[in-house]
């Protein structure tokens, strides 16, 4: 294929009358449907609710079975917001936070299962508003309470009990297709703990994520839960549980049940990519080291974290107003020694050690703690994946194993601190006043424990006691904060969503045999780079949610660029390696987004 912009718009074209197509981001295709009468009415995938138009009633035996008023999609749109906004005006005063939330929930989850398209849609076009519902912190309380909101089975459930015939199952799902995974054991749920089958929310929740941010169709995605056991003793002994009742598997069984699922899927999807998440730290690392290599996947707490932090981390050193290239001279307190402290971690040193080109004192800045305070090599017992992050007590001065984060941060005086703790409030009132006294220029606040309860602060504490001059970012939502005279202490909401739909969506039409540390560092560094610098000297990190379709195709080329780089794009559909290779940045940047999904209704056209 010849470079240019008419290729890339004759190849695009070429993919859309080729695909099967029951949703459109152009003109709408007849989709092809085995289904009549009331069963198109059950399935949300095909639903449109009473916009269904005469002549489709006719020939679809739906006519007699839906009031004779036909409801265009416009109108279904605007009911649903205009319900919508009364439920939020009628809770306006309600003092239960939690439960104004679960009933948001709620109502998004009816029409989920009813009709995915206006679901998509609404989704879509209202994400600042809704992606704290049917995401984080929302979702945090639907895992809680699962057993009780279920109401209909939504992907799959893997289970112990299943060993053996998970291949079989597989079969069961009815999409001939599948894009996109995202697995969870519900062992570590956001900063919730072992939720067991509870945990199936989370899939859900990150895969409208990957329909709305990065455009997947809904029709090839698949949540999954694998249920090994919980070791929570109240939901083993709570009636209502849908999970099995026994301890967790470990070791060998446990990896057995894995690498069943695992042959089951790639047998009948090998194209898929399988997003692992909220797994227990022992099997995050385990099961990254274990596939990584053998088919394209990743762990969003262990990479997707470490990507979003990476990029805030890059954008401090911007409004610091440094070149980015004094990144490694920043000084680093991490605070969490999990799955996500340790992603971070792995992630920026390893952007030092590309910078300095000395891997051997990558690590010298950076200081972490966990429970029993800051690490050194002293520890004992100490997990193997610490220990490249374990400081020598004779090149630290003072400090010693076990120092407090006070301590710490009085002594180290950082530019950064940076918390992936799952404890609220260890950023309490003094070590945030020593953080203004740290002597950075601009110093950085990050709280980014998930959900709001687990942040190690508020906004509102970090700028009283930290100083209104700081860089604020925490993973769950917070309001901008109103400082002295007219000035805002601006709030980045350093969530995943960021990251994780670009990294998928990149992989997927870049053909990637695997993701790797490259094609991470690329879509970090880009999302790093997509603010200007006014608004970066403001203190705003992050883009608005509203750019989410934007930057994820951004992040989406960086990592499609990096793959061929690497030389582990095969390519997507008619797209080979080198059509990829021949394309420029902006051409990129449109192939990727050519292949997000819009949600529209789409004739339907009965074949039996």
């Amino acid at each position: 294929m010849e470079h240019g912009m008419w290729n890339l718009a004759r190849f695009v074209a070429s993919r859309l009358i080729r695909s099967r197509r029951c949703f459109s981001s152009m003109i709408p295709r007849p989709c092809i449907i085995h289904k009549r009468g009331a069963d198109i009415l059950h399935d949300p995938w095909i639903n449109k609710d009473t916009g269904f138009p005469l002549t489709e009633r006719n020939r679809l035996g739906l006519r007699g079975l839906l009031p004779p008023r036909v409801i265009s999609f416009e109108q279904q749109y605007a009911r649903f917001i205009e319900s919508y906004r009364s439920l939020e005006k009628n809770t306006q005063n309600e003092s239960d936070t939690s439960a104004v939330a679960l009933a948001k929930w709620r109502i998004l989850n009816r029409l989920h299962d009813r009709n995915e398209t206006l679901y998509f849609r609404v989704l879509i076009d209202n994400i600042k508003d809704f992606a704290p519902i049917i995401y984080t912190p929302t979702v945090g309380l639907v895992c809680q309470n699962y057993s009780g909101l279920f109401r209909r089975p939504r992907g799959m459930y893997f289970s112990a009990k299943d060993k053996g015939e998970m291949m079989s199952m597989i079969y069961n799902w009815p999409a001939q297709r599948v894009d996109m995974i995202v697995l969870t054991d519900g062992s570590r749920i956001l900063g919730l703990g072992d939720l067991g089958v509870h945990g199936i929310g989370i899939p859900i929740g990150k895969l409208d994520m990957y329909v709305a941010a990065a455009g997947l169709n809904p029709q090839r995605i698949l949540p999954v839960m694998l249920d090994v056991g919980t070791n929570n003793l109240k939901l083993i002994d709570d009636p209502l549980y849908l999970g099995l009742r026994q301890p967790r598997l470990e070791g060998e069984e446990y990896l057995s049940i894995i690498d069943e699922f695992i042959e089951a899927v790639l047998t009948r999807w090998p194209k898929a990519i399988i997003q692992f998440e909220d797994f227990q730290m022992k099997w995050a690392f385990e099961t990254l080291k274990r596939y990584r290599r053998k088919f394209c996947m990743f762990n969003d707490d262990v990479q997707g974290t470490a990507g979003v932090a990476l990029a805030g981390l890059l954008g401090t050193v911007r409004a610091q107003g440094r070149p980015l290239d004094h990144f490694p001279n920043q000084k680093i307190v991490v605070v969490g020694a999990g799955s996500a402290g340790l992603g971070v971690l792995s992630m920026a040193v390893g952007v030092v050690a590309k910078m300095t080109g000395k891997a051997e004192t990558a690590a010298q800045n950076f200081f972490l703690l966990d429970k029993d305070g800051l690490i050194t090599k002293e520890r004992k017992n100490l997990d193997p994946a610490a220990v490249p992050f374990a400081k020598d007590p004779g090149q630290i001065g003072e400090l010693r194993d076990g120092n407090s984060l006070l301590e710490v941060v009085k002594k180290v005086k950082p530019d950064v601190l940076l918390g992936l703790s799952g404890v609220g409030g260890v950023f309490d009132k003094e070590v945030l006043k020593a953080m203004r006294e740290s002597g950075s220029s601009r110093p950085a606040i990050f709280a980014m424990s998930n959900p709001t309860m687990n942040a190690e602060c508020t906004a509102t504490e970090a700028f009283k006691y930290a100083g209104e001059n700081i860089v604020f970012a925490s993973g769950s939502p917070f309001e901008d904060v109103k400082l002295g005279k007219g000035k805002v202490g601006y709030v980045n909401q350093a969530n995943n969503m960021y990251l994780f739909p670009g990294i998928g969506l990149g992989a997927l039409v870049s053909g990637a045999h695997f993701i790797t540390d490259g094609m991470l560092q690329a879509a970090a560094e880009r999302l790093a780079s997509y603010m200007t610098e006014e608004e970066i000297q403001k203190g705003i990190l992050f883009p608005s949610v509203n750019s989410i379709r934007d930057i994820t195709a951004e992040v989406g080329a960086a990592v499609v660029r990096a793959a061929v780089e690497e030389e582990l794009a095969e390519g997507h559909l008619e797209v080979g390696p080198k059509d990829l290779a021949n394309m420029s940045q902006e051409e990129t940047v449109e192939y990727v987004r050519s292949h997000m999904w819009y949600p529209n209704y789409s004739p339907l056209v009965q074949q039996k």
